[in-house]
């Protein structure tokens, strides 16, 4: 391994670390209802540097906004230096473009929503494409790791029916990250009492922010069968696979936790450690997923 290799590497998961940190602001900025304490001016803060007299939720959104942009440079910067050091693997290119488009349209997305304001339906994307900026430099993060024992040749041997439901998962679980966004850019949290039913009852009136709620727990319960689904057919007919087989049994652990962290924000009272846990770990299921999904794409 030479000095620019534990170089890169050791940025990698700095940066790694640091997109998680932005993910998870982001969503203490929305749990908390921080994202107009800064009035409508941007990126400064009521026009400021530093805001004078700044509230606890001032302090919240303008941290969020200060380490987003530290983290910009930080992708910019891994994506260059990934592109030179990584270029020869595949998929090297292509992430360091969609970490840098992705970190850099989530934060118009939020510029955007400050100074003009923007529908629940849009700030939902927000999270998304943050959550799509830091898989990637996961992704590229691991590849560094990858290279120095198989120079990023680790492949699939899959059928064309198991490869497409690997991309299934994949995008199927973003589209419940999506839901469970504009649950809470709607304020829909807790028009649903009570776990696993609503409101007592198993199919309440689809109306309104009922059908929000409702429709992202049926939404996320069925991500847990898809993905229980993906690892028996895996330990079935692929379980030579090793890395895919790891890959779904670590997906089937965290989103049955996941599934559980909803429960559990429900019960608490929608507190705010339950709430950052829960965004913790979709955050992690969707950088293993997305591992999977890489490595699935390589065909033997």
């Amino acid at each position: 391994m030479n000095r620019l290799n534990r170089g890169f590497k050791v940025f990698s998961v700095f940066a790694s670390f640091g997109m998680l940190i932005v993910l998870l602001q982001g969503a203490l900025v929305t749990q908390t209802g921080s994202g107009d304490a800064c009035g409508t001016s941007w990126p400064l803060c009521y026009g400021q540097v530093i805001p004078e007299a700044p509230t606890i939720a001032t302090w919240i959104e303008y941290t969020h906004r200060i380490v987003s942009a530290v983290m910009g440079l930080v992708v910019i910067i891994l994506a260059v230096w990934a592109w030179r050091t990584l270029g020869h693997i595949r998929e090297t290119k292509f992430l360091s473009v969609l970490a840098i488009f992705a970190i850099i349209f989530q934060g118009l997305l939020g510029a955007a929503a400050v100074a003009w304001g923007q529908s629940d339906a849009v700030m939902a994307l927000h999270f998304g494409f943050s959550l799509v900026s830091f898989a990637s430099v996961l992704l590229l993060c691991l590849l560094a790791f990858e290279a120095d024992y198989t120079d990023g040749k680790v492949t699939a041997s899959l059928t064309k029916r198991m490869r497409n439901y690997v991309y299934f998962v994949i995008i199927y679980m973003y589209t419940v990250v999506y839901t469970g966004a504009f649950v809470k850019h709607t304020g829909s949290s807790g028009v649903c009492r009570g776990w696993p039913l609503c409101n007592g009852q198993i199919i309440p009136p689809l109306e309104g922010r009922v059908a929000i709620q409702f429709g992202h727990r049926v939404a996320a319960g069925l991500l847990l069968i898809v993905i229980v689904i993906m690892l028996v057919a895996l330990l079935r007919h692929y379980r030579h696979e090793k890395v895919l087989v790891w890959t779904a049994v670590i997906s089937t652990i965290l989103v049955t936790i996941q599934v559980a962290s909803g429960a559990v924000v429900l019960f608490t009272g929608f507190t705010l450690w339950a709430t950052l846990f829960h965004a913790l770990f979709v955050s992690l299921l969707f950088g293993v997923l997305s591992y999977g999904v890489m490595i699935a794409s390589r065909k033997s």
